[in-house]
Order: structure tokens, then sequence, then C-alpha cells
């Protein structure tokens, strides 16, 4: 199938989901990150804040273990540039400097912006990914075009709700694959 197409079945899966459907897969996700992923050497770890009236992710469960048990980490958060179409990256102080931008996703107001090169690790939202470490987010391109800006051995972390499809068809030279994607039942390695 093509991207349009399994964007359209794969949101309309997702916001199907109950409130409790939704929050299960959230925690069984947090679950499988923490059981797979090595985070001794990440200093900087670069995340999307959900939108959860889209049913995202709910990477707020992440970020509270890591500040919790990982207080050598750096965490990082994206702001959109409207005029670019690009990401800016800000660390995260706290919730204070959060406000939702034109989509309603929450989003640094102000911050200290971070150098990409300097991101270990970066958790991209996801639709749907293939068996190949190809993704489908919402059709932007913001990961495509921020990942590239990261060093060449920056992991690239997918983060999604549902197992992946056999091949997505119309995958080209500007989208850029993941080294790994954690679901709620297992992570898959590229």
């Amino acid at each position: 199938m093509t991207k349009e197409e399994l964007r359209k079945i794969y949101l309309q899966k997702r916001l199907s989901l109950s409130e409790a459907e939704y929050t299960e897969l959230s925690f069984q996700l947090y679950q499988t990150f923490f059981k797979n992923i090595d985070l001794t050497s990440i200093k900087i770890l670069h995340t999307f804040l959900p939108l959860k009236k889209n049913k995202e992710p709910d990477t707020w469960l992440i970020i509270d273990h890591i500040q919790r048990e990982f207080p050598h980490i750096r965490i990082s958060i994206p702001r959109v540039v409207d005029h670019t179409s690009k990401l800016e990256n800000i660390f995260f102080e706290g919730l204070h400097q959060l406000q939702k931008n034109k989509w309603g996703i929450p989003e640094p107001a102000q911050g200290l912006p971070t150098d990409p090169e300097t991101i270990d690790m970066v958790l991209i939202p996801m639709l749907i990914f293939d068996k190949h470490g190809n993704r489908i987010g919402y059709g932007k391109g913001f990961y495509d075009k921020f990942l590239p800006t990261c060093r060449i051995d920056c992991k690239r972390v997918g983060i999604s709700l549902f197992d992946p499809v056999e091949r997505i068809e119309d995958i080209n030279e500007l989208d850029v694959p993941v080294h790994y994607c954690v679901t709620p039942s297992i992570l898959y390695r590229y």
C-alpha cells in the first residue's frame, strides 16, 4: 500500500481506540522501551510530545521515567518553525515552558536551543512502519528534514502503537528510516 492509503487506515485505527485501550497500549510501549533500549551512553534525547487528541503514543511516561531514573540525560523537544516547516529543538525545562501550536501540539514557547549535532537519540512519532524500518507520519516531512541534521551515529527510534506492515510502496530518497521501532509488544531492530 502507499503512504496515503496506510496513513488513512492507521490514523483511523488509532482514533478508534477506546481511552482504556490507548492508555494500556501506551503503558505497554513504555515498558517495552525501558526493557529494550540502553540509555547508559545517552546524554541528550530528543522526543516528540504527544498529540493526545490523535492518540499519539504517550511519551510523557518515558519522559517522566527518564527524569527520575536517568538524571544525566537532558531532554530536547521540538517546535515547528512555521515559515520553514522545519523543527527547532529546545531543551525541556518543565511544563511552564509549553504552549499549544496551531495543530494543538504542546511545544516550547521559549528555552535554550539544542544543537542537532549533540543529540544522541531521537524518538520519532509514527502512524505505522514497515519491516524495513521505513515509517509514515502525518506527511509534513518534519522528521525527514530534521534527522539528516543529526550526527550519523544518532539513534533513530520510531514509536508506534501498531506492529509493522510488510512494505510501504512509495518510499523515496527523502524518507529517513529508523534504526529501531518500539511497539507495545516488541522492539524491532534495523
